[in-house]
């Protein structure tokens, strides 16, 4: 499934429940780092994936991933073409002969 079919799919998705009306850039913004945050919960007490925890990491990333998603078509915006944008941004600050092999801030380097 590409990304345009997965935001097809969520559009329906709310549209069926008429939760549009709920979906403001601030609301969407607000569930993204409340399900970050329970992604990182994943991960309280230890940094280690197993296939108990797997599959609620999962969850928690698909739930992130929808907001996300639901937020840039709100928006208007592409969520392929922002990433992308914003690749080629954060590949001028960090030149890969003075960033690779390093997780130095980029004003660092």
């Amino acid at each position: 499934m590409g990304t345009n079919e997965a935001i097809e799919r969520l559009r329906i998705f709310v549209a069926e429940r008429d939760w549009s009306q709920f979906h403001t850039p601030t609301n969407l913004a607000k569930s993204i780092s409340i399900e970050a945050a329970e992604l990182l919960e994943c991960f309280q007490w230890s940094d280690e994936v197993t296939e108990v925890n797997q599959e609620a990491i999962k969850g928690e990333l698909a739930d992130v991933l929808t907001y996300c998603y639901l937020l840039a078509d709100k928006l208007g915006e592409s969520p392929e073409q922002l990433i992308l944008t914003k690749l080629e941004q954060t590949r001028a600050k960090y030149p890969t002969d003075k960033a690779r092999g390093k997780s130095t801030k980029y004003d660092r380097l």
